[in-house]
């Protein structure tokens, strides 16, 4: 069941409008970057007016917190289960680093990146203009530190450790992903086995 900002409950019509919209949203930021998906060009794009995007999402800041929403339910669970997997600190950081790998080169990733590039990167800037987006990144955020720390159950790791690599993560693989877009001679492949070994053994180091 789904509800206008309003409150008021969507006809048919309605939430086939909201879908198109977050459709054309999400494929404008995935393919035209952050320059191609102001909320005007949206509407444009799915052949709404204004009024239409307000009645729906309220302003701007609603649009973007739907769009967030949107891409979690495409992009599903952030890791496979790893119930069946050695209990070996090597194979959970290589699950996760080719699980993050793989999804830099999806729609729906690409489109996540470019959004958040859109918003403020100062925290309360971001929290005073689109409340409504930093509270949906903050929900993606405590999924992903849920996620993280129950990968590691049951193994003798620093919290304080598992905090860090996983802030370094994200951005060391992007880094990587950005090098394998470019005439270069850097063997991203043997990047990422050299980024696992080295996250492996400050893991497993006391």
């Amino acid at each position: 069941m789904a509800y206008s900002a309003q409150g008021t409950r969507l006809n048919r019509r309605g939430i086939e409008t909201r879908q198109r919209t977050l459709d054309v949203a999400i494929d404008r930021l995935a393919h035209g970057g952050p320059d191609a998906a102001s909320a005007n060009l949206i509407a444009r794009a799915s052949g709404v007016t204004w009024g239409t995007i307000q009645h729906q999402f309220g302003d701007t800041d609603g649009l973007w917190a739907a769009v967030l929403e949107e891409a979690s339910l495409r992009i599903g669970p952030v890791l496979p289960d790893l119930s069946t997997e050695p209990p070996s600190i090597h194979r959970r950081v290589t699950v996760i680093v080719e699980s993050m790998w793989s999804a830099y080169d999806t729609p729906v990733a690409r489109a996540v990146q470019n959004l958040r590039q859109l918003l403020p990167s100062d925290h309360t800037t971001l929290g005073e203009s689109f409340p409504k987006t930093a509270a949906t990144l903050r929900q993606w955020d405590e999924r992903w530190m849920a996620t993280w720390e129950h990968v590691f159950d049951g193994f003798e790791t620093s919290k304080v450790k598992l905090r860090r690599v996983r802030s370094l993560l994200p951005g060391a693989l992007r880094g990587l992903h950005v090098q394998s877009q470019l005439s270069t001679f850097t063997d991203v492949n043997e990047g990422r086995r050299g980024l696992i070994d080295a996250v492996t053994v400050y893991l497993e180091t006391p």
